[in-house]
């Protein structure tokens, strides 16, 4: 394409040559510059009528804007949608916290029915939209629920909490493991004096220097030389339940000390009124002396389903 230009004033001429790519990228310019001088037009003469309040100005405005609304309307359904289905999710939780709560509470020996009042609750979200307003009037209730499930679940810890320190304090391990009884607790003919006489504990017959250990954690109230019982030691387990390790050949507590289930407290010896070296073991509730071997059954009661469970033996 030739294109020739004209000065008639200074009588001059000059032409032009634009081949095919040159004449293309020309047009594109021209098509860009219409663009953005359209774009700039629209703003300023649509917005300063709007501004103006030009006739037919305001009509269009809304006729342009009309759809935001129901834009943002629909944003704030989506959101209130999700957060309903998490405070379903949620209170379907709640649910099995119930259920779970209910059994511990069996076994804590609490009423489960009182774990269910004590959280009565709302109702569980349903399917159908739910207004800003219920959703949340729902986690209110929600909130509630969860407050008075705390409070419970935490005196069901507590509870749970004094049973297992209760079975520390009860003289259920054996203070000589692995060594079977020989002599048991009752009437016998005393191996001194020949006569019958009441055999307040349990012996153990066993090698001088074995370990003695606690039979359950508890207090030392006596540790001293007896002529009868020999090197002694009384271990105070709390509500008026004592037991007594007898005929030590050494201690390792002394009084006052406070002692675990399981803890060494002394050896095996032939101290004091004794034909040879054993333990000799007692257990006295309210002064009164008791047959020692229903508390190591009940140990190992005890030992046996933890076993079976899979779990490990109190300690």
């Amino acid at each position: 394409m030739h294109i020739i230009i004209t000065d008639a004033w200074l009588a001059k001429s000059r032409a032009m040559h634009l081949n095919g790519l040159k004449l293309v990228a020309a047009g594109a310019l021209a098509s860009v510059l219409l663009m953005l001088g359209s774009i700039a037009t629209y703003h300023w003469f649509f917005l300063e009528g709007v501004r103006q309040g030009w006739p037919g100005f305001a009509s269009v405005a809304r006729i342009v804007h009309q759809n935001q609304p129901d834009s943002k309307d629909a944003y704030v359904r989506a959101n209130l949608d999700a957060m309903a289905r998490k405070l379903g999710e949620m209170q379907a939780r709640m649910m099995q916290i119930d259920s779970l709560g209910e059994r511990v509470a069996g076994l804590a020996g609490l009423n489960p029915e009182e774990f269910k009042a004590a959280g009565a609750g709302g109702a569980l979200v349903s399917g159908r939209e739910l207004s800003l307003d219920e959703l949340l009037t729902a986690m209110d209730d929600l909130e509630q629920v969860t407050g008075s499930r705390v409070d419970w679940l935490t005196v069901i810890e507590s509870r749970l909490f004094d049973q297992k320190i209760q079975r520390t304090l009860v003289p259920t391990e054996e203070p000589v493991p692995g060594v079977r009884v020989g002599s048991k607790f009752g009437f016998r003919i005393d191996p001194i004096t020949g006569r019958s006489a009441l055999h307040t504990g349990l012996d153990f017959p066993a090698d001088t220097g074995t370990p003695i250990l606690a039979a359950a954690g508890g207090m030392v109230v006596v540790q001293e030389y007896h002529p009868a019982y020999g090197n002694m030691v009384e271990v105070d387990h709390g509500n008026e339940l004592i037991t007594r390790y007898a005929h030590a050949s050494s201690v390792h507590v002394k009084k006052g000390d406070i002692v675990k289930r399981g803890q060494k407290i002394a050896e095996v010896g032939s101290t004091g009124r004794s034909t040879g070296p054993h333990l000799h073991f007692e257990v006295w509730v309210s002064g009164v002396p008791q047959d020692p071997q229903r508390f190591l059954a009940a140990g190992e009661g005890i030992r046996e389903r933890q076993l079976a469970s899979g779990g490990a033996a109190p300690r």
